[in-house]
C-alpha cells in the first residue's frame, strides 16, 4: 500500500494554505463549542464518567485527520454508539464501578482493531450488507430508547433497562420519586434547546446578522444552556434541593496506557465490538458520502475503516470511549466552512485546552442538562414515516424495517442490530430467491425484446424467450427450472427456449448444475436450449465446464440475432 493510500494527509497538506487555515480554524472553534456538551452527555449516555467523553474528542480526531479520507467528517462520541458500549459493557460490569469503565476501552480497542483488520482485508463492502431501511429502523428504534432512558435524569428518578418496555415500567415505579427543582432544570433545558433549533436562529436574524451566521450562532446554544444551568446551580445550590449535578471531573489530559488484556473479558465484548463496529463505520460512511458527493469529493470505503479503526484504537490507549463519525456535528463541521481534516485537529486542541482549564467548572453542571442535550439530539434521528415509506413502496422493506424496530425496542439494542443484519440479508434472499422471469417478444419494427404482459410484441409459438432478471444461484436455481417446466407444459408447439441473459451477473455451481438439468430435459422432448447475451465473465465460467459441450442449441451475442436464426425473419419471433 502507498504512504498516499495509507496517509491521506499526505495529500491535502501539500496543497494547505493560508486560507485553508482560517476555514478550518473557524469551523473547529464552533465544532468545539458543540462537541463539550455533547461529549459529556454521550459519556453520561454510556454510563462513563464525563471525562471518558473528553478524552475520546482528542487524540481519536488527530487519529482520524492521518487516516481518514473524508474532508469533512466529525468524529467522536455519538448516540447509537454510546447507546451500544453501554449496552455491551452492562453485561460483564456493575455500571460506575472501574472494571464497567475498562470494558468500555477494551471495547473502544476491540473495535478498533476489527476495523484495521477490516481495512487491511479490504472488506469496505461490508457497508452494502445492511439495507439504508432496516438501518433506518434500527436508529429510529434506538433513537426512542436513548430518549425514554434519558427521561430518569429529566426527573431526577432512579429508572433503569434494557428495552423500551422495561424503561416504561421503572419510570412508573419511580415516578412519585420525582424531584420537582429537577424537572424544572430538564423541562426548561429541553424546551430552550428546541427553541433554539427553530426559533433562535430566526430572532437573530431580525436583529440584524446574516442568516448563515445566525445559523451557526444557533448551534452554541447548548453550550449557553451548560453556561446558564451551571450558575443557576452554583448560585442557587440546586444540589441542596436534590439536583443531580456532574461532580468532580478530573483536569488535565489523559495518561497514555495500554488496557489489561484479559482472555475472558476480551471474549465477551468481541461479539458486541463487532456489532458495534459494523454499525458505526455504516453510519459514518454514510455521512462521509453525503457531505463529499456536495463538494464533488469521494471517499474510500476501505481506508474510511483504518481512520475509523486508528481513531478507536486511540480513543483507548487514552482512556476514551468507542467513537465514530457524526452526523450533527460533521453537518456543522461542512457548513462553518472546514476544507480539510485538520478542522479535526485543531477541534482537538480545543478540546485539550477544555481538558486541562475548565473541568473545575463542571462540577456545578447539572445532569438534567446533559440529558436534555441528549434528548433533543436523538429525537432527530426519530424517523416513524420510514414504516410509511416502506409499506408503500415495498412489503419486504416494511417488514425489514418493522422488524428491526419492534425487535431493538422489545428485546434490546444488540439482538435489533443482529435481527436488522438477518433482515437485511433475508430481504435480498428473499427478493433474488424469485427472480422476476420475464416472456418477453419483438417490439414491431425494432430489435428490441420486452414483456408480452407489458408490451405490443411479436411472438412465434415454436419459441419462448425468458429474459432472466437476476443472478443465477444457488437459491433461485430451482424456481428456474420450475418456471421453464411450467412454460413448457403449456406450449405444445415449442421446438427452442432462449434464455436472455443481458441480467444475469453470475452463474454458480447450483445454478448451473439447473441449466445442465434443463438442457437434459429440453433436449429429451426434442427442443433446444439457446443462451444470448451471456457477459463476458459468465461466458468465461462457462467455458471452463463442460456445458457448451452438451448445449442442445447456441450462444448468441444478441436476442434479436437468436431469434432471427431461428425463426428464419427477423420480424417475426
Amino acid at each position: 500500500m502507498a504512504v498516499r493510500e495509507l496517509f491521506p494527509c499526505v495529500e491535502w497538506l501539500r496543497q494547505y494554505d493560508r486560507k485553508m487555515l482560517i476555514s478550518d480554524t473557524i469551523a473547529a472553534v464552533i465544532v468545539t463549542i458543540m462537541l463539550i456538551p455533547q461529549s459529556l452527555a454521550y459519556a453520561m449516555l454510556a454510563g462513563l464518567p464525563p471525562e471518558m467523553g473528553l478524552y475520546a474528542s482528542i487524540l481519536p480526531l488527530v487519529a482520524y485527520a492521518a487516516f481518514g479520507t473524508s474532508r469533512t467528517l466529525a468524529v467522536g462520541p455519538v448516540a447509537v454508539v454510546s447507546l451500544l458500549t453501554a449496552a455491551a459493557a452492562g453485561k460483564v460490569a456493575q455500571q460506575g464501578s472501574p472494571e464497567y469503565m475498562m470494558a468500555a476501552i477494551v471495547l473502544a480497542l476491540l473495535s478498533g482493531m476489527m476495523l484495521l483488520l477490516m481495512g487491511v482485508l479490504r472488506l469496505g463492502m461490508l457497508a452494502n450488507f445492511l439495507a439504508h431501511p432496516v438501518i433506518a429502523g434500527f436508529i429510529t428504534a434506538s433513537g426512542i430508547i436513548i430518549a425514554v432512558s434519558q427521561v430518569r435524569h429529566i426527573l431526577g428518578i432512579e429508572a433503569h433497562g434494557e428495552n423500551l418496555f422495561d424503561l416504561l415500567v421503572s419510570l412508573y415505579q419511580h415516578l412519585g420519586d420525582a424531584n420537582i427543582s429537577t424537572m424544572v432544570v430538564g423541562v426548561g433545558a429541553v424546551a430552550f434547546l428546541f427553541w433554539v433549533r427553530s426559533g433562535l436562529a430566526p430572532l437573530l436574524v431580525r436583529t440584524g446578522l446574516n442568516p448563515e451566521a445566525a445559523g451557526m450562532a444557533a448551534k452554541a446554544g447548548p453550550v449557553l444552556l451548560v453556561i446558564v444551568t451551571t450558575l443557576a446551580a452554583y448560585t442557587l445550590d440546586l444540589k441542596g434541593q436534590g439536583v443531580a449535578l456532574v461532580g468532580a471531573v478530573p483536569r488535565g489530559l489523559p495518561d497514555l496506557t495500554i488496557p489489561t488484556f484479559s482472555l475472558e473479558l476480551w471474549g465477551e465484548l468481541a461479539g458486541s465490538a463487532l456489532l458495534l463496529s459494523v454499525i458505526g463505520f455504516v453510519e459514518s460512511v454514510s455521512v462521509g458520502h453525503t457531505l463529499a458527493a456536495k463538494r464533488r469529493q469521494r471517499i474510500a470505503p476501505n481506508q474510511e475503516l483504518i481512520g475509523l479503526g486508528a481513531s478507536n484504537v486511540a480513543s483507548a490507549i487514552s482512556g476514551g470511549m468507542p467513537v465514530t463519525g457524526g452526523f450533527s456535528r460533521s453537518v456543522v463541521n461542512f457548513d462553518a466552512g472546514a476544507v480539510t481534516p485538520a478542522a479535526g485537529v485543531f477541534t482537538a486542541v480545543g478540546i485539550a485546552l477544555v481538558a486541562l482549564l475548565l473541568t473545575p467548572l463542571l462540577f456545578f453542571l447539572p445532569k438534567a442538562t446533559l440529558a436534555a442535550t441528549i434528548i433533543v439530539a436523538v429525537l432527530s434521528l426519530v424517523d416513524l414515516a420510514i414504516l410509511k415509506r416502506a409499506w408503500n413502496y415495498s412489503l419486504s422493506d416494511f417488514l425489514a424495517v418493522a422488524i428491526t424496530i419492534g425487535v431493538t425496542l422489545i428485546l434490546g439494542v444488540e439482538l435489533g442490530v443482529l435481527c436488522g443484519v438477518l433482515a437485511s440479508i433475508g430481504m435480498h434472499l428473499y427478493k433474488t430467491a424469485k427472480p422476476h422471469i420475464a416472456v418477453v417478444g419483438q417490439v414491431p419494427g425494432t430489435e428490441h425484446f420486452r414483456n408480452v404482459n407489458r408490451h405490443e410484441v411479436i411472438t412465434d409459438p415454436r419459441i419462448l424467450s425468458l429474459r432472466v432478471d437476476e443472478s443465477l444461484y444457488f437459491a433461485n436455481a430451482n424456481y428456474l427450472e420450475d418456471r421453464v417446466y411450467e412454460l413448457l407444459a403449456q406450449r405444445r408447439e415449442l421446438e427452442h427456449v432462449i434464455l436472455q441473459c443481458t441480467a444475469v451477473n453470475e452463474i454458480d455451481m447450483s445454478a448451473l448444475e439447473s441449466l445442465e438439468a434443463i438442457n437434459t430435459r429440453l433436449r429429451e422432448a426434442g427442443i433446444q436450449l439457446h443462451l444470448s447475451e451471456v457477459k463476458g465473465p459468465v461466458m468465461d465460467l462457462l467455458k471452463c465446464t463442460d456445458f457448451l459441450e452438451h448445449l442442445s442449441g447456441e450462444v448468441y451475442l444478441s436476442h434479436y440475432q437468436a431469434v432471427k436464426a431461428l425463426s428464419g425473419d427477423g420480424e417475426t419471433c
